[in-house]
């Protein structure tokens, strides 16, 4: 599995459209077993994975020398990796306590999922909502991110997600240091405020991975708009769930990657 893939896109810019090929990142689940035993599944660039895996049982504290790790092997499991180690015995049965912390603070909440088709699966396929968005006011929506950003203006840390209804207006915005909690917040800001999120856009100061397609659906968010690009299970998630994806959105142009009826003027 190469750590990039080829896609088409129909880019928008200076009030033209064409079509375009852009290189994306692939994502993909890795499951960190030990002895046999599931640890934990996290999506990474399949590429270095030895070292992650490496890496990451060091960081998590799965073991404190790397000695400790006396085999470690990838494999290509459905449609994901699994990270097979060895480690002590003694040091593998302490790992059941933590294993259950682990999934309860992991910051991807898909990540436990065995099967990528699961996941994909997993979300409803938005068919409501045919309204149509004008491009300019896309990129206006993601140019009038940063004035909202009252806490990144003190920290220069932080991602935000905002919303845009029907008529193109920035209503809610909310800022977090994760980019998935970002998008949470204003999902809940919004429905408590008892928005109907079906008719307007997401706007995303940060990538789009498909953890954040999946929550936007869930949601019933049927555009998305980011200011980075995409990864190439985004877009597979987008198309699935019939979510219009747009990205980098930067200057006066973007790139739509899939569902473009949304948007106003774009071609087949």
């Amino acid at each position: 599995m190469k750590p990039a893939s080829a896609r088409q896109a129909i880019r928008y810019e200076a009030g033209q459209w064409t079509h375009v090929e852009r290189q994306i990142p692939e994502e993909t689940p890795l499951a960190i077993t030990c002895n046999g035993q599931a640890f934990a599944a996290v999506l990474a660039t399949p590429a270095d994975l030895e070292d992650l895996a490496y890496g990451f049982a060091l960081t998590e504290g799965i073991v404190d020398d790397p000695a400790d790790i006396s085999a470690l092997s990838i494999h290509a499991v459905d449609e994901g990796h699994e990270a097979r180690l060895t480690i002590p015995a003694a040091r593998a049965d302490a790992l059941q306590d933590r294993r259950r912390a682990f999934a309860a603070r992991t910051s991807c909440s898909l990540c436990g999922l065995e099967h990528l088709d699961a996941l994909l699966a997993s979300a409803p396929i938005i068919t409501l909502n045919t309204n149509q968005y004008d491009p300019e006011i896309l990129l206006k929506a993601i140019a009038s991110l940063p004035e909202a950003q009252r806490l990144n203006a003190q920290t220069r840390a932080v991602h935000a997600a905002g919303w845009i209804n029907g008529d193109g207006a920035l209503v809610a915005v909310r800022e977090d240091i994760g980019r998935h909690n970002a998008l949470d917040k204003l999902i809940g800001a919004l429905i408590r405020a008892g928005q109907d999120i079906s008719v307007g856009a997401i706007c995303l100061t940060s990538r789009c991975s498909v953890e954040m397609v999946l929550k936007s659906a869930r949601a019933g968010a049927p555009v998305i708009a980011a200011a980075s690009s995409p990864t190439e299970l985004a877009v597979r998630a987008a198309e699935a769930a019939g979510v219009t994806l747009a990205a980098a959105l930067r200057g006066n142009g973007f790139d739509v990657y899939a569902h473009a009826q949304r948007i106003k003027g774009a071609p087949n």
